[in-house]
């Protein structure tokens, strides 16, 4: 069977990602409400009966709004590493406390969800616990790697071994320095331990390049910090210094930070 991925939401006002096949699915990050979530799958022919598990990333607001509703009402089981499990806990933010859907992770080790074989990686990030997750599925390699401070060893690896990348680029460094963010959010973002930049992600993607590679997805751009023609070029021009055809070589796309993008069928 073939793969299917849709971005349902992408940036600081949420995030959430689907990747299934036609008979079942999983949730990454659950970050919307669950009316939203509900409605885009509803759209693109996905019954949230589909959906065999969610997989958080870290508990910052904007990746578990519908955390609780998913687990506790829809029965959902949702994946996370202890630490974020914790923060879950003691988060404000989310909808519902987490039961009898709470399942517990450990970083590079796999779990199966069907045909799916999922392994969580650490990210550096300013959360209680950060990760990234690989999906193996036939001779599909999917990597999610968002909120990323920098792109250590770890991060690189995984980068490394994907067909198909959601990756972040959140911020231009021109627009962040002189934009009206206080100093210290300007620090947070940039200090290695916040977000990815457009260059940081396109001189990575560019220098680290390999044909097994097949799409890039660009994910989490900031509002104010950034728009997607500028991570697109910043990304292509990159790529392009190395003689990689954007189109030809590997496919490019900005997802959007308040809505669904199409559904991306994967060969």
């Amino acid at each position: 069977m073939g793969l299917k991925f849709l971005s349902l939401a992408s940036g600081s006002s949420g995030n959430c990602y689907y990747l299934g096949t036609d008979e079942y699915g999983i949730l990454m990050d659950a970050g919307i409400g669950i009316r939203s979530i509900k409605k885009t799958l509803k759209e693109n022919n996905i019954e949230l009966e589909q959906i065999m598990a969610v997989f958080i990333t870290h508990d910052h607001a904007d990746h578990i709004k519908s955390v609780g509703s998913l687990g506790e009402k829809y029965g959902i089981p949702i994946y996370a590493t202890q630490k974020v499990h914790v923060g879950l806990e003691n988060s404000k933010y989310i909808d519902e406390r987490l039961s009898l859907s709470r399942r517990i992770i450990e970083k590079e080790e796999s779990v199966c969800i069907k045909d799916f074989k999922i392994t969580a990686f650490e990210i550096p990030h300013d959360a209680s616990d950060c990760v990234g997750y690989l999906v193996d599925y036939n001779h599909h390699k999917w990597v999610l790697a968002t909120d990323v401070g920098h792109i250590d060893n770890t991060v690189g690896g995984y980068i490394r071994m994907a067909n198909h990348l959601v990756v972040e680029a959140n911020y231009d460094r021109e627009m962040l320095r002189s934009g009206n963010y206080p100093g210290y959010l300007k620090k947070r973002i940039s200090d290695g331990n916040g977000h990815l930049c457009n260059s940081e992600t396109a001189e990575f993607l560019a220098a680290n390049f390999d044909l097994h590679l097949k799409n890039i997805w660009l994910c989490h751009l900031s509002k104010e910090n950034n728009h997607p023609d500028l991570a697109y070029k910043t990304v292509e021009m990159a790529m392009g210094a190395y003689g990689i055809r954007i189109g030809k070589d590997v496919h490019l796309n900005v997802l959007k930070r308040s809505a669904p993008s199409e559904v991306f069928l994967l060969e």
